[in-house]
């Protein structure tokens, strides 16, 4: 990429981070929270700053190096006039997670996707708590406490995401169908969870310098649009928020619910090709190397 190329795509960039992150940057300065916008920041370790990064991915160098503020960051190297990522250096460090991630995403993007969880996770996380240990306490259940439980009572959860079952109540618990567990991760994640289409930001976060900035800011964007989602059907009011609830309990409430679901599920799954075709792109020059160096 020029010089000129790449410095308008950092700030194009750069301001979509801003007006993507401007809420919560707003409300860490006077220190309220937000149950939606701020989740983002709070469940995942990125900062907004490092989301700010922009960084041209494995395929890609800069020229005029020497005005590359990439060239003093971990990963990078120059050589001549050129800013590159250290392919060898990242892989030193990261191969593993490169491996892990992209059999996780593989093995999940070609399972058909399963719709029939209608968001109960969120349900049963606060199933039988006394409201001080609720999550999100400075928020009403929409249903008040009996009617919450009544709600994770009356129906089959069958959620297959590790990183929402580990915080179902004990009480809740044996009320899933399966059993997911951090070792059997790639063996349950499916597309048509939201919680493994909002990881989708979590493997691109792990993956760069690698990975593009322009996937990873798309892919926090599903993970924020999910999020709003996620919690709109969550057992919480949030109406003072602006959030108008989804029902789960009604059957009206399910089809709203499933319908947004399928959505976001065609959103991760093309996410999820453009990562792994990322991630063989860096697998790729290695390779290249490779032969190049045997013959």
């Amino acid at each position: 990429m020029t010089e000129p190329t790449w410095r308008s795509a950092s700030a194009a960039h750069e301001s979509r981070v801003d007006a993507l992150t401007a809420g919560h940057r707003a409300r860490r300065a006077t220190g309220r929270a937000h149950p939606v916008e701020d989740f983002l920041f709070t469940y995942y370790p990125w900062t907004p700053a490092q989301l700010r990064r922009w960084h041209p991915g494995a395929s890609l160098a800069l020229e005029t190096g020497s005005a590359a503020p990439q060239q003093r960051w971990r990963f990078y190297r120059r050589a001549g006039d050129l800013v590159t990522l250290d392919v060898d250096a990242f892989l030193e460090a990261r191969g593993d997670t490169v491996r892990f991630v992209r059999d996780l995403v593989s093995r999940t993007a070609e399972r058909p996707g399963r719709f029939g969880c209608f968001g109960l996770h969120e349900w049963a996380m606060v199933y039988r708590l006394p409201h001080d240990e609720v999550r999100h306490s400075a928020w009403p259940l929409r249903l008040g406490p009996e009617g919450t439980d009544d709600v994770v009572e009356s129906h089959q959860i069958a959620c297959s995401h590790f990183d929402a079952y580990r915080f179902f109540t004990p009480d809740a618990a044996p009320h899933n169908t399966l059993r997911p567990t951090r070792a059997g991760q790639a063996a349950y994640e499916q597309p048509g969870c939201l919680h493994a289409g909002m990881d989708l930001y979590k493997w691109a976060m792990k993956l760069t310098p690698a990975v593009g900035s322009e996937l990873t800011i798309d892919c926090f964007e599903l993970a924020r649009d999910i999020r709003e989602l996620d919690m709109r059907a969550a057992p919480y009011d949030l109406r003072e928020l602006g959030y108008a609830p989804i029902p789960i309990e009604t059957p009206e409430g399910k089809a709203e619910y499933v319908s947004a679901q399928r959505g976001f599920s065609g959103r991760g799954q093309r996410l999820r090709q453009r990562l792994l075709a990322s991630v063989d792109a860096l697998l790729a020059q290695v390779s290249s190397v490779a032969s190049s160096s045997s013959m």
